[in-house]
């Protein structure tokens, strides 16, 4: 029992480790608009039809800056299914995807990545 619960482990590390950040992945679909210690705001263009290669998100909160539907590709397969609306807010946890415009409108969104914890 123990050998498969550090073999789960292990993989799910392991895609985390993997993943890369979605600015070296598709740089021509991210854009890096402000760093510092605590965040990283992207911002996120693509076409109908086009798909992200697999990257990896820290906590995030995304706004909609255009209407927009999308696939996400989860590594353990499964598929998640997403439209918004422009103005629409969302939170995430951390997640390692492959994100792909399934809808007839180009994305355009903003992400501001959360890195740690904020200290008062």
């Amino acid at each position: 029992m123990l050998n498969r619960t550090a073999a789960l482990t292990l993989t799910m590390v392991s895609w985390a480790a993997l993943a890369q950040s979605p600015v070296e992945t598709d740089g021509d679909k991210y854009k890096v608009v402000m760093e510092n210690e605590q965040v990283r705001v992207l911002e996120y263009r693509d076409l109908p039809g086009e798909k992200t290669h697999q990257h990896a998100h820290p906590a995030f909160v995304l706004y909609a800056v255009s209407p927009f539907q999308r696939k996400i590709h989860l590594p353990d397969g499964k598929v998640l299914m997403r439209e918004f609306k422009a103005g629409d807010v969302m939170y995430s946890p951390a997640q390692v995807h492959i994100g792909e415009n399934v809808g007839t409108t180009p994305t355009h969104a903003i992400m501001v990545e959360l890195k740690t914890a904020v200290k008062p």
